[in-house]
């Protein structure tokens, strides 16, 4: 399992992530062996592009996985798969898991508990507030807030349940050496010291559009449910949202003003029957684990 195990953390280090390595272990089984097998034989599975095969090609297993293991001790860095028994299992039950995590701090028994807090980049007052009464009130009934590291309703609910004694995890869309946005630098060192960090990306990865919707779904598997307090009509939060409700999750939508764009994205989800969240009863009433 160790070679294998290797093995998955030598692809994703090669920008192969875990759709295609989960297509390629469906197909071919274990993985330990795939370093060795021909490219042209890799070509013709129709699974792997051509510019991973390239990669593939060039990367000489043995010593790129030496060289990376050491860089990752250097940069502070764990490396988590789903072969290792401190992998979250909450992430296990979900469609697509995350073959290879990367994670900055600690992860704790007690973050099973979790609510995911997500919103709006350019965040209103009344967003704001609202971030920060019910990210305040689940950190002092002891849930670790789950968000996305964003600015905006995603910062405040990290730094709410910072200040308020609790735990956090923020999930990135980018490398974990990398801070974003920048204004985050002091946030992403406290989130460390008061909960985890974790990315599927590897380190030196930008923080690409295309990257947002794929650690959405990692906010929402290891969250109870997920509340959305501001969103546009058209919001990474909204995939986040779509996410949870794949996975079975509760999501609790803040209602807003109907002339105001932020609030969109939250009315349609109450439309569409997402629970309204008028205080923290609405929250008790579905979260079995709360009760």
């Amino acid at each position: 399992m160790s070679q294998e195990r290797n093995t998955v953390i030598w692809l994703n280090s090669l920008g192969i992530y875990s759709d295609v390595i989960n297509k390629l272990r469906s197909y071919l089984g274990d993985l330990s062996e795939i370093h060795e097998l021909d490219n042209n034989y890799l070509e013709k599975l129709g699974i792997l592009s051509s510019g991973a095969l390239a990669r593939l090609s060039k990367s000489d297993f043995k010593s790129s996985m030496d060289i990376y293991f050491e860089k990752l001790n250097f940069l502070g860095i764990d490396v988590i798969t789903i072969f290792d028994k401190d992998y979250p299992q909450d992430l296990l039950k979900i469609p697509d898991s995350p073959v290879v995590l990367y994670r900055k701090g600690n992860l704790m028994p007690q973050d099973h508990i979790a609510m995911g807090i997500v919103g709006s980049r350019k965040a209103t007052n009344y967003g704001k507030w609202a971030a920060e009464r019910f990210a305040g009130e689940l950190t002092n009934m002891g849930v670790t807030i789950v968000s996305g590291m964003a600015a905006g309703i995603d910062s405040i609910a990290h730094r709410t349940a910072i200040e308020n004694g609790g735990r956090t995890i923020g999930i990135l869309g980018n490398g974990l050496d990398r801070v974003y946005p920048k204004s985050n630098w002091g946030l992403y060192r406290d989130a460390v010291d008061n909960g985890a960090l974790i990315s599927e990306f590897p380190p030196g990865t930008q923080p690409y559009n295309f990257h947002f919707p794929m650690r959405n779904r990692i906010i929402s598997g290891l969250s109870l449910g997920v509340i959305v307090v501001e969103a546009q009509q058209r919001s990474g939060s909204l995939i986040t949202a779509h996410h949870a409700l794949a996975q079975g999750k509760d999501v609790f939508a803040i209602p807003g003003n109907i002339n105001s764009i932020y609030s969109q994205g939250t009315n349609m989800l109450i439309r569409d029957g997402a629970k309204p969240l008028l205080d923290m009863d609405d929250i008790l009433e579905e979260v079995r684990e709360l009760q």
